[in-house]
């Protein structure tokens, strides 16, 4: 009963020092002194003996390394010179895995896994970077100077095999007219001197032409930039990328004003969207042949298909003028394990096919192997996005594995380059978030989310597809890193109302996940933070929607609601672990704590649900999205008690976009909207994220008018907040001055806007934090009575 009252006591003396009550301030504030660092960037080392991360329970500037010498559970500080000898967690294993290349500070080093021995390659003013290994794995591949280097592991003799030049070749002399060549021949005939110069000439041209054949041939890139130079396995075929940069593409600024030197200084920002792209060829060098050619893409099937959206704006072509060929970017190749088939990934520039084709390097013939299109555009876990490649690799010899949304959701394929025979190994209403190979190639480690699409699990399945055996058990999100001989699951994990910690478990189906860190803050784990529930409603048009309801006890609710809406588009919140948004979801918690009921929605365009859900908003932005916040705000006052009149919307970024359209378009829904750092107008955003929801301005300007709010201002009715960072080099602040501009000649008075001279899109210092947060709350406790 005495301990029972000393721990009551205990309790009550931590509650009055560290304060229970939610503040803007303390929400606010240095989130790592005020929370604590979690771990991140886990890695192992190459015996599997020792697990290293970031880390900073100290309250340090800077987070530093700490690692566990296994089986001892004790976080030990890693000595800066300790970690200037690690080598680097990225680089290239050679087939066999006996070695490790990698690349530090523009050196190369050699990594032997079985005694973890460090040999330092080269020592060189210039930057090496690359490094591979060759098929027969004798020789290191690398780069330098833009070209490529053998370097043998027998001698370490160095070897150039690629000799790219900018600029054009010189042209040849023309050929010597009757004239010339009789007065040549007179003068070699005249004078000895002369004569016995020209044979001391052409000796040496001579034996220098010798000299040149041993060398690579000169390649001339002229006014192209060089990318991605690469050499086959059997150092036979050099593979590479000529791109041309447009010159008439006009560069944004932004100015910045509060600066060391007193003086308004600028900051080159993007394009726009719809801005000219570059182009791109590909070429291949066949040495043994000494011939270079192009890989020809106009072929390719489905290439010269025009997109749908074009048919809104068809007029009569009295010409009959044939499509041209889509542009397109080539990536790769990926070479197989032996060497005999190289893959390449290609993207359309408008980014609605992706065709993953075998490439002949022999004649520069593509052969089609999967063909994913989509009339919005292809994304989703593991395809990669724009020019990204997503995730291809080798199963065997001639058995290629890759990502494809072909039923709706980012499922996990193969293909036999031999038989042609297709299989798809995962399939259901989730997505495979991740996937690699296991080192002895007969298994898939995946991580997806089936249990629940706000869960992700780590599973393990045969190559050939079947059984997925789940290997993690706790309720959230498990971030898992295995460990080398793969005996071990190194997990970062969180859960809704607890940041990520780092956990340690067997690699069997079942085991218990010890937790290695305490990261968190004695101030921090003195408030009872929410376990928001997770739930899902039917949104006007059928479809399942996701998110997170944050509810206050019945003492305490004022029938007064909040909706956050995540920035983004693509992005889940709606999950069960720790979120991204800390900062808003310590908000929420405060928001609950004065009444407010606060819901934040996984709307259409959310990652996380299969295609239809991210593509749902394809040519309207602010519609089917902006519909499932509203029918959101409906379910609040159908089925948790909220008045109708008191329903606030805030957001930043796509969130912020989402409130302005919310407040514009649906004016008799919320009372009151904060947006943060909004876009205003699609067609001042940027090519890589706008182009492929709305297409280019100058094509599909129906699509552009719909989406941006500053078209539809006219229909403000409640109270708005305007926030913008002034540097803030991804949304510039004009997007908010010209709405400004707009909303005075429309003559509103509902609004103010707050600008932070020092913020760039995402704030900084905890004082701008501060400010913005306490704006927000004013706008909700006044304006929703």
């Amino acid at each position: 009963m005495r301990k029972l009252s000393l721990l009551i006591v205990i309790q009550f003396i931590v509650q009055i020092a560290f304060g229970q009550a939610l503040t803007v301030e303390k929400i606010m504030q240095d989130q790592s002194k005020w929370i604590g660092t979690s771990p991140s960037n886990i890695f192992w080392s190459e015996d599997g003996k020792t697990l290293y991360f970031s880390w900073n329970p100290d309250k340090n500037k800077g987070d530093s390394l700490y690692k566990f010498v296994l089986p001892d559970r004790t976080p030990v500080k890693v000595t800066p010179k300790e970690r200037r000898a690690l080598p680097t967690q990225s680089g290239t294993y050679s087939p066999s895995r006996s070695m490790k290349v990698y690349e530090k500070q523009g050196e190369l080093y050699l990594l032997y896994t079985k005694t973890l021995k460090i040999k330092q390659l080269t020592n060189t003013i210039e930057r090496e970077s690359n490094p591979y290994f060759s098929g027969d794995e004798t020789k290191i591949i690398f780069g330098r100077s833009n070209n490529l280097f053998s370097m043998s592991l027998e001698d370490g003799s160095v070897t150039q095999l690629s000799n790219f030049l900018t600029g054009s070749k010189r042209a040849e002399a023309k050929p010597a007219n009757e004239e010339e060549k009789w007065l040549k021949a007179d003068q070699l005939a005249m004078f000895e001197v002369l004569k016995e110069r020209k044979e001391k000439k052409d000796e040496a041209d001579k034996l220098a032409k010798l000299d040149q054949a041993k060398r690579p041939k000169e390649i001339y890139t002229e006014d192209k930039a060089l990318e991605q130079p690469q050499i086959s396995p059997d150092l036979r075929y050099i593979t590479y990328r000529l791109s041309v940069q447009p010159k008439n593409a006009k560069t944004t600024i932004v100015p910045s004003y509060v600066t060391e030197s007193g003086f308004t200084e600028d900051i080159a920002a993007r394009t726009k969207v719809g801005s000219p792209l570059a182009t791109y060829e590909n070429f291949v060098y066949d040495i043994k042949k000494d011939t270079v050619y192009q890989v020809i893409t106009k072929d390719i099937p489905g290439i010269m298909d025009q997109p749908e959206f074009l048919k809104d704006y068809a007029k009569k072509d009295t010409t009959k003028k044939k499509p041209m060929a889509r542009k397109v970017i080539v990536l790769g190749p990926i070479w197989s394990p032996s060497g005999a088939y190289a893959v390449v990934n290609i993207r359309s520039v408008d980014n609605k096919d992706r065709w993953i084709m075998q490439l002949d390097p022999a004649t520069g013939k593509l052969k089609l192997l999967d063909r994913q299109h989509d009339e919005a555009w292809v994304a989703g876990p593991g395809i990669g996005f724009n020019f990204g490649g997503g995730g291809l690799g080798w199963v065997d010899s001639q058995t290629l594995y890759f990502q494809s949304e072909a039923d709706g959701y980012s499922h996990l394929y193969t293909i036999n380059l031999v038989t042609g025979e297709k299989k798809q190994l995962t399939k259901g209403k989730f997505e495979v978030q991740q996937a690699q190979l296991s080192r002895d190639k007969k298994s898939f480690y995946l991580t997806t989310n089936e249990v629940h699409p706000g869960e992700q699990h780590f599973y393990k399945m045969s190559v050939e597809g079947g059984e997925r055996v789940k290997l993690t058990n706790m309720v959230g999100a498990n971030d898992v890193m295995l460990s080398p001989d793969e005996s071990t699951l190194a997990i970062r994990y969180s859960y809704i109302n607890k940041p990520w910690e780092l956990f340690l478990q067997e690699n069997k189906p079942n085991a218990k996940a010890e937790q290695l860190t305490n990261s968190l803050t004695d101030e921090f784990k003195a408030y009872a933070w929410k376990d928001a529930k997770v739930i899902s409603f039917t949104a006007r048009d059928g479809v399942e929607v996701f998110a997170r309801i944050y509810e206050p006890t019945a003492k305490l609710k004022n029938k007064k609601a909040v909706v956050f809406v995540h920035g983004a588009g693509y992005l889940q919140n709606a999950h069960k672990w720790w979120s991204q948004y800390s900062r808003e979801y310590m908000f929420h918690n405060l928001l609950v704590d004065k009444g407010y009921t606060v819901l934040d929605i996984d709307y259409r365009a959310s990652a996380g649900y299969g295609r239809d859900h991210r593509t749902g908003i394809y040519r309207f932005m602010g519609g089917k999205d902006l519909e499932d916040n509203v029918d959101g705000a409906k379910l609040l006052v159908s089925k948790y008690g909220i008045d109708p009149k008191k329903i606030g919307v805030y957001g930043g970024s796509y969130g912020g976009f989402i409130t302005l359209m919310a407040m514009f378009t649906t004016p008799d829904v919320f009372a009151a909207g904060a947006a943060l750092r909004p876009v205003t107008d699609w067609a001042a955003y940027n090519h890589g994220y706008t182009a492929n929801i709305l297409n280019e301005p100058q094509t599909d300007s129906l699509a552009y008018r719909k989406s941006s709010p500053i078209y539809h201002a006219a229909g403000l009715k409640g109270h708005l907040l305007i926030c913008h960072g002034m540097v803030d080099v991804n949304v510039h602040i004009q997007d908010s001055y010209r709405l400004v501009q707009r909303l005075i000649e429309l003559k509103k008075e509902n609004w103010e806007m707050a600008s932070y001279p020092m913020e760039d899109h995402g704030f900084v210092e905890p004082t701008s934090w501060m400010d913005e947060y306490k704006r927000i709350l004013k706008l909700f406790e006044e304006k929703l009575k």
